[in-house]
């Protein structure tokens, strides 16, 4: 009996991924690929640009660039394996493996909530505040904002690691999943689970739903302040600009509530896998668009780029 248990813990997870279903496995590689690749695309060359130009160092920019760049890390913590597994017939992954993808995942994905919440500040504080600009989102204050982001999002998820790791997977080793997420692999798990659900709903609800709060609140104030311009095309532009950035941040909430702030017993693989595709896939594709790529500054310094063309500070 202990043989069999020990020979089970050793067993590598089957991610079952996407579908089940052969015909369907190549249209979804082709899709995936193309959203990948754009994204990827996308976000390297917004980082690329804004490095780059010396007209992009605003603090708008400086974070932009670090949402890029988390994004670009964070689909790629799981879409490539998604796109092997779409095309081989082996998706088997390690306890290891699963682990260390499960870490960067959320490590990225928090950072990427916490930057959201940093940029929706920012344009605060440039709409609202702008004589003060200058002072309250220097580089020393943008520098700490990003850092605390990178360090929170680390420290979130090495407890929730820790915790993972103490697990016992006596059951199935097939994952409804095309990567180690919390629910799927708690079901999976012979272990009491209620510490690390009760750690999801107390301590994960920190480092999201704060985060989505001080966004909502950022926009309020922001909503109230370009109703006051003079200017009715003014407030048209602004609330377009606004419109769409809110759109985005809710599509990334309201799919990551929806996956894990719920009991694990109530878990339905089906949805979870579309709800995650939502902000693993979709939503850092849409944050180059959205963010940047309508700004004229940006616009300009990838056309620098990619002519190969330096753009100076003045703009000439």
């Amino acid at each position: 009996m202990d043989a069999a248990n020990e020979s089970s813990e050793d067993a590598p997870f089957i991610l079952l991924g996407l579908t089940t279903n052969p015909r369907q496995r190549q249209p979804l590689f082709v899709l995936f690929l193309i959203l990948y690749v754009a994204g990827i695309l996308g976000n390297g060359l917004i980082v690329a640009a804004i490095r780059a130009s010396p007209t992009l160092h605003a603090p708008m920019y400086f974070l932009l660039a670090h949402l890029s760049f988390a994004d670009l890390c964070f689909t790629s913590v799981t879409v490539p394996k998604m796109l092997a597994n779409l095309l081989v017939q082996d998706s088997s992954i390690s306890l290891a493996g699963c682990l260390t993808q499960m870490y960067f995942f959320f490590a990225l994905g928090v950072t990427d909530s916490c930057l959201l919440a940093t940029m929706a500040y920012d344009r605060y504080v440039a709409i609202r505040h702008p004589l003060h600009y200058a002072t309250r989102m220097s580089r020393s204050v943008c520098t700490g904002l990003v850092g605390t982001a990178w360090l929170v999002s680390h420290a979130h998820s090495l407890l929730h690691i820790l915790l993972m790791a103490r697990l016992s997977f006596c059951a199935s080793h097939q994952v409804p999943h095309f990567f180690c997420d919390h629910q799927p692999l708690l079901r999976l798990s012979c272990s009491d689970t209620r510490h690390i659900q009760l750690l999801i709903f107390t301590e994960g609800a920190s480092v999201l739903v704060t985060p989505f709060l001080l966004i909502l609140a950022s926009y309020g104030a922001i909503a109230v302040a370009v109703f006051r311009l003079p200017s009715a095309s003014g407030r048209l532009r602004a609330v377009s600009t606004c419109g769409s950035h809110l759109a985005v941040v809710s599509l990334f909430y309201g799919t990551v509530i929806a996956v894990y702030f719920q009991p694990t017993s109530r878990y339905e693989a089906e949805r979870g896998r579309v709800a995650t595709v939502m902000y693993t896939v979709v939503t850092p594709m849409l944050n180059p668009v959205i963010y940047s790529l309508r700004n004229r500054d940006v616009q300009g310094a990838l056309r620098g780029l990619l002519t190969g063309r330096k753009i100076s500070a003045s703009g000439s």
